[in-house]
This record gives C-alpha cells, structure tokens and sequence, in this order.
C-alpha cells in the first residue's frame, strides 16, 4: 500500500476526511465559482477604472497564486499537485512532450511584433503568472480532487472547466466564432496536459508549456491565423489520441502514488 492510500485509509478510520475527499464534485464546484467571481469581480473594477486589458488577470491572480503558494507550503502539498523534480519523468515519458513543442513551433509561425523591454519583461512575468495559476489550479487541485472519482472523471471535469473559464474572453467583445474556437482549443490543451499530468506526474512541464505558448501569443502578430490554428488542433488531437492508447497498453501509475519529491 503506497503512503497516499495508507493515509486516506487511516482518515477514514478516524473519521477526518477534509472536505474534498467527501464532497470532490462540489469541492471543485466551489474552486471554480471562486476563480471566476474572482476575474469577473477584477474585470468589473478594472473596467470601471478604465484599466488595460491585462488589469482583472493581474488583479484576481496574483492574490491567488499567493495563496495558492501559502496553501501548498504550510500543508506541505507541492509533491502531491505534481510539483517534482524532472528526475522524477521517466527517460521514456519525455517523448510526449514532443507535441507541445510542435504546438509551440505552429504559433510562432505568425510571428512576432516590435515590443520595448520594458513590455517584454511585463509579458514574461505576466504569462508565467498565468502558467502557474491556471495549471495548479485546473491540473493541480481540481484534476487531484476529481482524481478520487477516477482518471476519467479527473481528465474530463479539468479539462471542460478549463475550456468553459475561457468563454468570459466572450464578454470582451470577440466574436462567436472566435470564443468557440478558444473553446474547442482549450479543450484539447486541457485534455492534452491532464493526460500528461496523468502519465508522468509532473505538473513543471506543463506549467512551462503554458507559459510559453501564452508568451509567444503575447509577442506574436495579433491576427487570427487559421492554418496554424487547425494545425495545432489536430496535433493537440492526436497526442491525446496517442497518450490514451499508449495508457491503455500501459496504465499510468504516476498518479496513484502522488507523494513526489517537494520542490
């Protein structure tokens, strides 16, 4: 018996299940109606205040990833939310992150526009505050609480959820089409990186793909680009098609003994 199942079985003798473990589905309820009051509440300021567009990110996220990061310190949760030594991926697990880097080259094929250093320093802190945040949220604590109904559930619950949060870009004015494309391109990359997470258990490269992908969209030429969009769609497709098969020969075990090494 690993140490994670000894100490649910010992909590359920004891009777100090937390609340998670009780109620997962609305424990992950309660995580995803805080994030997005707390980024509509941000948007409504910042669009009183006649912020910039980065403003309700930078509002509502930075307080959450200080929390995020009191929480997992003083609980000692960083192993168990896949923060853990790249030692800790298998040699033969890198080659699923080959993808992603595909993704990454396809966007970058748009381009990139003039930036002081002045912005290109606000976008790398920016986009590595939104890797972290959006990651430890939706392949962190969700992905792990939803983990207790099963790997499916885990996958499918973080990833739509993921997808859904992106529908607020809708309020800002973007098109149907636009919103139902980010919608079906969330979807795929949530579905992508909580397979990944599954299959490695390391939540670093996911986050470190995230950001970047968001970085070069940031500094990028700010046109809708569809072939590298449609290219990105069906890599994003077959690596998941590719990782469920490669589970299915083999099941993931990085998961079912999260203690990690703390990072």
């Amino acid at each position: 018996m690993t140490d994670i199942q000894t100490s649910a079985s010992n909590a359920t003798k004891s009777g100090k299940l937390t609340f998670s473990q009780r109620r997962p589905v609305w424990a992950v309820v309660v995580i995803e109606l805080l994030l997005m009051v707390a980024v509509a509440a941000a948007g409504t300021y910042a669009t009183l205040k006649g912020l910039s567009y980065t403003a309700p990110v930078l509002l509502s996220f930075i307080p959450i990833a200080l929390a995020l990061i009191v929480y997992m310190t003083l609980r000692r949760r960083w192993g168990y939310y896949g923060f853990r030594s790249l030692k800790s991926i298998p040699k033969s697990g890198y080659i699923y992150y080959l993808p992603l880097l595909a993704v990454l080259v396809a966007i970058s094929f748009k381009g990139f526009r003039p930036l002081t250093i002045q912005e290109i320093l606000f976008f790398l802190f920016f986009t590595l505050l939104v890797g972290f945040v959006e990651e430890t949220v939706y392949r962190g604590l969700i992905f792990k609480t939803m983990l207790k109904k099963g790997a499916v559930a885990a996958i499918v619950t973080s990833s739509i959820l993921f997808s859904i949060t992106h529908v607020l870009n809708a309020l800002s004015g973007q098109s149907l089409a636009a919103t139902l494309l980010q919608l079906l391109y969330a979807l795929l990359v949530g579905c992508a990186l909580a397979l990944l997470l599954l299959k490695n258990g390391n939540i670093l490269p996911l986050i470190a793909f995230h950001f970047l992908h968001n970085l070069i969209q940031f500094l990028g030429v700010q046109t809708e680009y569809i072939p590298a969009d449609v290219v990105v769609l069906v890599i994003l497709a077959a690596q998941c098609a590719w990782l469920i098969a490669s589970m299915k020969k083999r099941p993931a075990a990085a998961m079912i003994a999260p203690t990690g090494t703390v990072l």
